[in-house]
């Protein structure tokens, strides 16, 4: 039995379904957008990496670590902000002089480790005091994962000189947040298992305490190295985790020599290539990969297929009523090194679709609260979907069965489903176990919710 209250349900797993009848769970590629901002700052150049995207009301925030060219070896956590997620401005801040400047983004420099893959986070743990409202974590396993906070975003200081984890690899994005679901801060960091690059997970009540480490386990499929978690909660279903890593491919080496000049990538860059998965988790160390195809492939064009490109921002934001947008570093190692939007359908990772010799998909037996169905669809000119309404055991309910459903036809982020004698009120069933049996042809189901 699902108890989904009025929770919004994606279908990026299996976890509401029971049966799938001529229909799949299908997964669906993002489409590229523009560049928003190119790293062409002497205090950025060629190896820009581990970028946050955050919402912050009406103010885009993206942080990203920068490498003067002035200071062989050291870092920098670079920022820019954009009102619209499709372009990026970068702000001269006056923090810190780099390159015989103070005319530049940088909000750290000299801060050890912590530069380095610097990942900051908004906190929405209830009560939490203003000047902590931001807080990012960073560091190696040489320094421990080390933690900031901020008023702002822009001024940040130290927590504490102690990290508060210290069992980790840490040699890539980690990251925190708070989980409405769970009630905890939650931890993903880099470890290695049996040599391959994978993920841990860690939890707390406060951010300074955190339990042991669990690794995390991917169900029955193949080891993969992936480079970087990029998790986080679903921002129109937060009970719902969503992971878009990026998929590291040691060794695979794509592009001529002669091609590898052309673009000018690092010689230590060209010989191995990378992409981006999606993957999902509802707490717990267990993630879902229902899909292990490519969610991001490289692209067209050499410049795409060289060590460390592709990486995926941590941070998917809605960026209008019906589009949400994700941010991919491309051209790592690279001259030409910038970050591409790229956008989804609301909700729109994945669907239960059906062909045009149509399909059918039967829920689990599920209770919800609220007196509305409300589903996120699409259908062509010829398609359409049906819903009706099953007890506990397969049986139609009188007043939502399917010779009650009119057929649904068209692509809304938002309709509320209705029958010819019911209407759309679902309440006289509230509380009780019931199937949702959606009857479709040449369609596909995003999302639903009872509200």
């Amino acid at each position: 039995m699902r108890d989904i209250g009025s929770r919004r349900e994606l279908f990026v797993d299996h976890w509401l379904i029971d049966r799938l009848k001529s229909t799949t769970l299908a997964l669906h590629q993002p489409t590229p957008r523009e560049i928003v901002i190119r790293f062409n700052k002497s205090w950025e150049r060629h190896f820009v990496g581990y970028c946050t995207m955050l919402l912050d009301d009406d103010t885009y925030r993206l942080y990203y670590r920068g490498s003067p060219a002035a200071e062989q070896g050291r870092q920098v956590t670079c920022y820019a902000e954009s009102r619209n997620g499709t372009r990026f401005s970068r702000p001269d801040l006056g923090i810190h002089e780099i390159d015989g400047t103070t005319d530049n983004n940088v909000i750290l420099h000299n801060a050890g480790d912590m530069t380095h893959n610097f990942s900051p986070f908004i906190d929405t743990r209830p009560g939490v005091p203003a000047s902590k409202r931001f807080k990012a974590v960073g560091g190696s396993g040489r320094s421990g994962l080390l933690a900031y906070v901020s008023t702002d975003g822009i001024q940040w200081k130290s927590l504490r000189k102690k990290p508060i984890i210290t069992k980790g690899a840490f040699d890539s994005q980690n990251l925190v947040f708070w989980s409405e679901a769970e009630e905890r801060y939650l931890c993903y960091f880099r470890i290695f298992a049996n040599g391959v690059r994978t993920v841990s997970r860690t939890t707390s009540p406060d951010f300074i305490h955190w339990d042991e480490p669990q690794q995390m386990s991917y169900g029955d499929t193949p080891p993969e190295q992936l480079y970087t978690s990029q998790t986080g909660p679903y921002f129109r279903a937060p009970h719902i985790y969503v992971a878009t890593p990026a998929r590291f491919m040691p060794d695979r080496k794509v592009i001529t020599p002669e091609q590898a000049k052309a673009i000018k990538v690092h010689p230590n860059y060209d010989h191995d290539c990378s992409d981006a998965m999606l993957m999902t988790s509802r707490g717990g160390t267990v993630y879902d990969r229902t899909f292990m195809e490519a969610f991001v492939r490289p692209g067209i064009g050499p410049q795409h297929w060289v060590s460390r490109t592709n990486y995926p921002a941590l941070g998917i934001v809605p960026t209008g009523p019906a589009e949400m947008s994700l941010y991919v570093q491309r051209r790592y190692a690279q001259p030409t090194a910038c970050l591409q939007r790229l956008t989804l359908r609301t909700d729109g990772f994945a669907s239960v679709h059906a062909p045009y010799r149509g399909g059918e998909m039967l829920t689990q037996p599920l209770t919800f609260a609220g007196s509305q169905l409300e589903i996120n669809y699409s259908t062509s000119a010829a398609g359409s979907l049906r819903v009706e309404v099953q007890d506990a055991k397969g049986k139609p309910i009188p007043g939502y069965t399917l010779r009650d459903a009119p057929k649904i036809v068209g692509d809304e982020i938002q309709r509320i489903v209705a029958w010819k004698k019911t209407g759309t009120d679902v309440a006289p069933l509230a509380g009780q176990p019931v199937r949702l049996r959606f009857v479709m042809r040449d369609a596909d189901l995003y999302s639903l919710r009872f509200h």
